[in-house]
């Protein structure tokens, strides 16, 4: 486990924090300032943060900017980024990478002059995934849209076009605490060259072992991190120093 990222994944709404279950309606959790300061104290390696409320305005890039310059750690930001020039924005107000999701199947152009400009380090592809019979499909407009191909060739795609990262967010998992899809990350980190960030399902530690044992560079989870118990009462937590490896 030793080098294997952990990282709280931060869904705002307006102007707060909420919590969704297979992208459905969602659980007020607090402020997004507040929380990025509790996370500063438990050390975390980094944060995500998207945005699910963007509209045509695209990103609140002053409320982002608010938001990051809390953080002692990087925090990574997607939701409604549309163009190079708000990729841009978001790295110049404080923010370490982008997440790309909708624009990389509607302008896949986006994501490769992003790259040219920026560099692959910055540039995270949102990959959202619904199993549909016995296949995966990959969705965008927060799940709303299919868009006709499956997640390995999205993520070869996202990979040529000069994504530096993948994040790799299981629909049906999202919210449940029933553990990561494990088949889909194995081929997703076999079909790339590039770190895979497993997100949607983890319900503990143990889950977080798995998903590096099969394949991904980090473990990314909303809810085991804030909600807590049967009642979903609003916690903010993160496993202390190897904590992981004494799961394994």
């Amino acid at each position: 486990m030793a080098g294997t990222r952990v990282i709280p994944v931060l869904l705002r709404h307006g102007n707060g924090l909420v919590k969704t279950r297979r992208f459905a309606p969602w659980k007020y959790v607090g402020d997004p300032v507040n929380a990025v300061r509790i996370f500063n104290e438990k050390e975390v390696d980094e944060i995500i943060l998207i945005d699910i409320s963007t509209s045509a305005n695209g990103p609140d890039f002053a409320g982002i900017e608010r938001i990051a310059g809390e953080a002692f750690t990087p925090v990574a930001y997607g939701g409604g980024v549309r163009s190079v020039e708000d990729v841009r924005r978001l790295l110049a107000g404080g923010v370490e990478k982008v997440a790309l999701n909708t624009i990389l199947h509607d302008d896949p152009a986006v994501l490769e002059r992003a790259a040219a400009a920026f560099g692959s380090q910055s540039l995270i592809a949102s990959i959202d995934v619904r199993r549909t019979d016995d296949d995966w499909r990959v969705f965008t407009r927060a799940g709303r849209a299919d868009i006709g191909i499956g997640p390995v060739e999205a993520a070869r795609r996202a990979a040529a076009s000069g994504a530096g990262e993948i994040l790799l967010t299981a629909i049906d998992r999202e919210g449940t605490r029933s553990g990561y899809d494990l088949g889909l990350i194995e081929a997703v980190t076999a079909a790339v060259d590039i770190p895979v960030i497993a997100n949607g399902g983890a319900g503990s530690l143990a889950d977080l072992v798995q998903a590096a044992a099969h394949g991904a560079a980090a473990a990314a989870a909303g809810t085991l991190f804030t909600l807590l118990g049967r009642l979903d009462a609003v916690l903010i937590t993160y496993p202390p120093p190897g904590a992981l490896e004494r799961a394994a």
